[in-house]
């Protein structure tokens, strides 16, 4: 799967992100701080990497900022769009069962590691349920 990867700025958990995601055999679309390794304006660089998720370029995107907030804000602007900030894995089970997510956003301030692994694993193997089909329909 082809992914877009943004965030404003780089921190360490990335590195734990590209090994788990070249571990799995994802092409990666980089943006931001993971194209830069520098700090970048996070509602730019968010458009940007979601316009890329929009356009059919990438199938699916994981962001990052401070707080996840407003990449998900960002992100959420484009059309067809639907960005999820989560925290945990069951979190990230919700966004894709019932929301069908196409980014998961995530808050450099918050993910350790291991939690990172865990919200990878669920977001990953969780598939949408289609009953939830017309409730995600009324977002467009």
């Amino acid at each position: 799967m082809k992914i877009s990867l943004c965030s404003d700025e780089p921190y360490a958990v990335h590195k734990t992100l590209l090994q788990e995601l070249e571990k799995q055999g994802h092409q990666l679309e980089l943006f931001g701080s993971f194209k830069t390794h520098e700090s970048i304006s996070w509602a730019l660089e968010t458009k940007k990497a979601a316009q890329a998720v929009a356009s059919g370029q990438c199938e699916e995107g994981i962001f990052f900022c401070w707080t996840g907030t407003g990449a998900s804000i960002a992100a959420n602007k484009i059309d067809g769009i639907r960005a999820a900030l989560c925290v945990d894995a069951q979190t990230a089970k919700g966004a894709r069962i019932w929301n069908h997510a196409n980014i998961l956003v995530l808050s450099n301030r918050l993910i350790s590691p291991d939690i990172l692994k865990e919200i990878l694993e669920a977001w990953f193997t969780t598939p949408f349920d289609s009953k939830n089909a017309s409730e995600v329909n009324l977002l467009e």
